[in-house]
């Protein structure tokens, strides 16, 4: 899907995504003294939000300008940087403090350059935290693109960063648990590739 289509598909939704953080991002970076954050391909802004009311100053980045200006709309009077980019070819280099990639599902190639420019951002002890559909969640999963060519895995990843230096804070599957609101599907267990890297140099 490219920008357009992603516009349509936000204009013709309230919301496509929660207002709540990612969990994830929420457990993963909850402990981290507020610094420069990126939220790279950020959607309505969901973790851009969570973050700048936590005290980080934030760029919330994504290629469709409809749901930015929905993210704009849902922060109210917290202060986000709203950019309209796309993530592949995102260049601020060593710029943050904290990048992160949520559901950033592309082909491997376009997934790499997203990756690099994440890394680039940062500042040498920055943190990289990625959440993404894991391969295996096509079969053993819920939801999710069913395209497996969308898909990855931690060391996917990882080989995208390929001649850089990081330390590995975590790099593995993981379960998140999904269901209907209304409780009228049962629940079920979807996997994620969750990575978290601190920049070395």
């Amino acid at each position: 899907m490219d920008a357009r289509d992603w516009d349509e598909r936000y204009a013709a939704n309230e919301l496509v995504w929660s207002t709540e953080p990612n969990q994830f991002v929420a457990t993963e970076l909850a402990d981290l003294p507020p610094g420069r954050a990126l939220d790279l391909a950020a959607g309505e802004g969901r973790n851009a939000i969570w973050l700048a009311r936590r005290g980080w100053e934030v760029t919330a980045a994504d290629f469709s300008q409809v749901a930015l200006d929905k993210g704009r709309t849902l922060a109210g009077d917290t202060a986000v940087r709203w950019v309209c980019a796309d993530a592949t070819t995102w260049s601020e280099p060593a710029a943050y403090d904290l990048v992160v990639l949520a559901y950033l599902q592309l082909p491997a190639a376009q997934r790499r350059a997203a990756v690099r420019a994440a890394y680039d951002a940062l500042v040498p002890g920055g943190t990289f935290l990625l959440v993404a559909h894991d391969s295996t969640n096509l079969a053993e999963g819920a939801g999710g693109p069913q395209d497996p060519a969308m898909l990855m895995t931690a060391e996917d990843v990882l080989a995208d960063l390929e001649g850089t230096a990081y330390d590995v804070v975590r790099a593995e599957r993981v379960a998140r648990t999904v269901g209907d609101r209304n409780g009228e599907e049962p629940v079920r267990t979807a996997w994620d590739c969750l990575v978290r890297l601190v920049r070395s140099r």
